[in-house]
C-alpha cells in the first residue's frame, strides 16, 4: 500500500515549489492523494479492514486540512494544484 520511492519522487518532482522542496503544502496534499487512491482501492477488495478505513479517513481529514491552509494562504497555488490532481469536477 505505501508508494514507492521513485513513485514518489517523479510525484514530488512534479509539484514541488523547487528542486529541494519535500515538504510544502502542495507537496503533502499530492503525496496524501496519491495514498488515498492506493488506499482506495485496498478497501474496495478489503470490505471489512476497519483499521485501513479509519487510516483512510484520517488522510483525507488532514489533506482537507492542507488544502483550507493553502487556499487562505495562496489561492493562485490551490487553484493550480487541484486543476493539477483533478481533486474538484
Amino acid at each position: 500500500m505505501a508508494l514507492k520511492k521513485d513513485e514518489k519522487g517523479k510525484l514530488i518532482k512534479d509539484v514541488a515549489r523547487n528542486p529541494k522542496d519535500t515538504g510544502s503544502p502542495e507537496v503533502q496534499v499530492a503525496v496524501f492523494t496519491e495514498k488515498i487512491k492506493t488506499l482506495t482501492e485496498h478497501l474496495k477488495t478489503h470490505k471489512k479492514d476497519e483499521s485501513s478505513r479509519r487510516g483512510l479517513l484520517k488522510m483525507v481529514s488532514k489533506r482537507r486540512r492542507l488544502l483550507d491552509y493553502l487556499a487562505k494562504k495562496n489561492k493562485d497555488s490551490y487553484d493550480a494544484l487541484i486543476k493539477k490532481l483533478g481533486l474538484r469536477k
